[in-house]
């Protein structure tokens, strides 16, 4: 089989086909401001920083996605709320936007058109789309509606108002889908190639199955289908297997997976309904030999690249800043020894 450009992999292998080789996506997002020497705060500081962070990740592992994702913060900072930098991770959301249940009733959307944080990530995936000439896709984020609240309020407030406040908790997701529906989009024109749907609260590490049914799923058929792009949901390290059967359902075409979760199994449960991302740990990528890194990769691909319907990429949808060049590198050369198709010959 002749090379494909990384769209052309990645979306026969979206389609539950087999491509030249597995995709993969190194979703780096900290890993430029390293190589650019720029603090995290004044690399983010910057649409110009990221995409320049950007182009250097992409070309030095030969990756098969763009990631223009920043920091999830930018969603509530966007609302007025404030971000904390830290040396070594990712932003983070400060004091709670939401104090107490009835300041949902006060909740005003943001001017998309105004909102610093917001056109920064719009900006940035506009260049890097030019950059891109439609042979990289870029992977854009939002955060969930059903997620977003554990930054708006904190997530004990949060799990409390889900339990025993409907009326409120009703209300801020109806914001929430409008929010992240025009969010959603607006990147979509800017040139993203689908939305990554983050709901870490929707997964069973944090709520149970019925639960979900009650709540987190109904929300995701409330927001996806009005998503004008492709969209894959991502767990964010949380367990995803017992609900995997219904996240069909929800317009989505493929989910991020746990390393905590068996990837063949999980294949084996979604094969030619959902394609199936992961599940790289990147808690033990941290301390990885070459070795190591190898063992892993050639593991996941045994397990879930036959019939194509896999991207390889970590279990949590960005991989930590202490990840080290060399173990990247290796992961990227081991995706090329052992993902090639057919799985059969290697």
């Amino acid at each position: 089989m002749s090379k494909m450009t990384s769209m052309e992999r990645v979306v026969t292998a979206l389609s539950h086909k087999e491509p030249d080789r597995v995709p993969m996506f190194l979703l780096l997002t900290m890993h430029g401001a390293k190589d650019l020497g720029l603090s995290l705060k004044e690399y983010y500081s910057k649409a110009e920083n990221v995409v320049e962070g950007q182009k250097i990740l992409l070309n030095k592992y030969d990756n098969d996605c763009i990631f223009p994702f920043f920091y999830a913060a930018v969603e509530t900072e966007a609302m007025g709320g404030e971000v904390i930098y830290y040396d070594d991770g990712p932003p983070n959301a400060g004091e709670p936007i939401i104090k107490r249940p009835q300041d949902i009733d006060n909740l005003e959307m943001p001017d998309f058109s105004r909102a610093p944080s917001l056109i920064k990530v719009l900006e940035a995936t506009e260049a890097l789309k030019e950059y891109s000439k439609n042979e990289v896709p870029l992977i854009n984020v939002v955060m969930s509606p059903f997620s977003l609240p554990v930054m708006q309020m904190g997530f004990e407030a949060y799990l409390n108002l889900m339990i025993e406040n409907e009326e409120y908790f009703n209300k801020l997701m109806d914001f929430n889908i409008e929010f992240c529906v025009k969010w959603a989009n607006l990147q979509l024109k800017a040139g993203a190639t689908a939305i990554c749907y983050f709901d870490p609260v929707s997964s069973t590490t944090i709520v149970t199955r019925d639960q979900f049914i009650d709540k987190g799923f109904k929300v995701a058929k409330r927001t996806i289908p009005r998503i004008k792009g492709p969209v894959a949901t991502h767990f964010a390290s949380g367990r995803c297997l017992p609900i995997v059967d219904l996240l069909p359902d929800t317009g989505t075409i493929g989910i991020g997976v746990s390393c905590l979760e068996d990837l063949g199994e999980v294949k084996d449960k979604v094969r030619g309904k959902l394609a199936v991302f992961g599940n790289l740990n990147t808690v033990e990528m941290v301390r990885w030999t070459k070795e190591e890194a190898e063992s892993k990769v050639k593991e996941a691909i045994e397990k879930a690249a036959p019939g194509g319907g896999f991207i390889l990429a970590d279990n949590h949808g960005e991989i930590p800043y202490y990840v080290e060049e060399e173990t990247l590198l290796s992961i990227s050369e081991a995706v090329k020894k052992y993902g090639r198709y057919p799985q059969d010959k290697q």
